[in-house]
């Protein structure tokens, strides 16, 4: 019989930072327009809503995935990453389908909630949202799941959190949330580079193994660094505040997540077991730090 920390962690909590990280991001940087004169109105309960809601979408994507990873035999006892409670038998695998839509539902009804009090632009971002909650592990076993995530995490979420907050579509947070976006699809290539052994086994298809190990091994460090260069370019157009350049502080983590994911060989995919976790780890400190310079930059 499952446990409360088991409801919980079947949703894997670990990598809820993926979408609250880009809502954080946004959400600061309203706070920033607002400061210096951008924007005049700003709903910041709503803006807190909406990050609540990009946290509940991923975590009903991680249900419905995890239900998926294990019918189609990819997910199996002997596979590294997180522990999988289906394939432990602390799930059954229809219930966590179920658990799956009914959070969904529940980021469906908030969603309506936010939709009626600002506008139809928030319907095409919300339905982004569904279908990423739904049908991600087709993309994912097509090879389409690292663009699929970084237009939902590193696109859809930041602008829907500045449109609810503002009911304006402000495209330059696109350029602004590019980076952590960046650095999210990384967390992916990570893991999938870690298990494109397994996961060819199973019959599906990663960007990882199309591009087998050296390329993989390239994209991670381009996804990394370039995340750094659009900081700089942002901040050259004026978007975003010089202090912002505080993210380099986590500049030596990257490097150094960069430099273990050459140590991978095609033998010893061992070596990168954990680099998904490292990265999640970047992402965080990146976005907190983007963040907190987004609200300090109105009184520097």
């Amino acid at each position: 019989m499952p446990k409360l920390k088991h409801w919980l962690m079947v949703a894997h909590p670990w990598s809820w930072p993926a979408s609250g990280s880009p809502a954080m991001i946004a959400f600061s940087y309203v706070f920033y327009m607002y400061k210096t004169g951008v924007v005049a109105e700003v709903n910041w309960l709503f803006g807190m809503l909406a990050i609540i809601g990009a946290v509940i979408f991923h975590a009903a994507g991680n249900l419905i995935s995890e239900y998926h990873d294990y019918v189609s035999g990819v997910d199996k006892l002997e596979k590294t990453g997180p522990v999988r409670l289906i394939v432990l038998g602390i799930f059954e695998p229809k219930p966590v389908l179920l658990y799956g839509y009914l959070v969904l539902s529940a980021g469906i009804l908030l969603g309506i909630y936010l939709l009626v009090n600002t506008g139809f632009p928030l319907l095409i971002i919300g339905t982004i949202g569904i279908i990423s909650s739904t049908l991600y592990y087709k993309f994912k076993y097509a090879g389409m799941s690292d663009l699929v995530i970084f237009i939902c995490y590193g696109l859809s979420i930041t602008l829907g959190v500045v449109y609810v907050m503002t009911t304006e579509l402000y495209w330059p947070i696109l350029l602004i949330s590019t980076p952590v976006g960046m650095l999210i699809v990384a967390i992916l290539h990570a893991n999938n580079t870690r298990d494109m052994l397994q996961d060819k086994e199973a019959g599906i298809k990663t960007q990882a193994m199309k591009l087998g190990l050296e390329g993989s091994q390239i994209v991670y460090q381009t996804l990394l660094l370039v995340a750094y260069l659009i900081v700089a370019i942002a901040v050259m157009m004026r978007f975003l505040h010089p202090v912002v350049f505080v993210v380099l502080v986590t500049f030596p983590l990257a490097i150094k997540n960069i430099k273990l994911m050459k140590k991978a060989t095609v033998d010893n995919l061992v070596k990168i077991q954990f680099l998904d976790t490292y990265t999640a780890k970047l992402v965080l400190m990146f976005s907190v730090l983007l963040s907190a310079a987004n609200f300090i930059a109105p009184f520097v």
